[in-house]
């Protein structure tokens, strides 16, 4: 089965889990898991503000499902990097959640995994995002001020928060300021 095919499918992943792009039927699935992933209503609608965007990108959006039940979500769209007078569109993971019912069985790293290598296939140098400096250098983020890459970050999210991922195009210029586009603006509470 080719890699197109296993996309239009979806993955199995051990215990059940099938992994796939979401369709137009998961959206409240979707928002309700991560509404309840957050506690918060906040990333829901970042969520649906992203796909209304023009920085989504379909492929890059990604259910887990167990026994027909939508138990996790992940969203890698576009924002912009700024240097100097140079803009250029980079990937960012935002954001990753799974109920937190079945939360801690290997399904957020499922859906990291399955996400990173569809945007690896597409020939982008790397991902940013900012997340758990503790949970996510197990998939090879690592962090991006060392890589000249600089995220404004939230007041409680510590500066090793700021994380980027290089991908087999990576290339070390690709340096400067990560500028979210309004959609990410619009949610103030990040």
């Amino acid at each position: 089965m080719g890699s197109s095919d296993r996309r239009l499918k979806g993955l199995v992943v051990g215990s059940g889990m099938l992994i796939r792009t979401e369709e137009p039927d998961d959206v409240d699935a979707i928002a309700a898991v991560v509404a309840r992933a957050f506690a918060s209503d906040a990333e829901a609608r970042l969520v649906a503000a992203i796909r209304a965007s023009s920085n989504f990108v379909p492929d890059w959006s990604l259910v887990a499902i167990i026994d027909s039940n939508i138990v996790g979500h992940v969203m890698v769209s576009y924002v912009g990097l700024r240097d100097s007078d140079v803009e250029r569109r980079i990937p960012s993971l935002s954001p990753l959640a799974v109920d937190p019912e079945v939360q801690g069985r290997g399904i957020g790293s499922a859906l990291v995994r399955a996400v990173t290598e569809r945007v690896d296939t597409a020939g982008e140098p790397l991902i940013v995002l900012e997340g758990i400096p503790q949970y996510y250098p197990r998939f090879g983020f690592e962090h991006a001020v060392p890589l000249g890459i600089s995220i404004d970050l939230p007041s409680w999210a510590p500066a090793e928060a700021a994380q980027v991922l290089r991908l087999s195009a990576y290339d070390p210029r690709i340096r400067g300021r990560v500028d979210y586009p309004p959609a990410f603006k619009a949610v103030e509470d990040r």
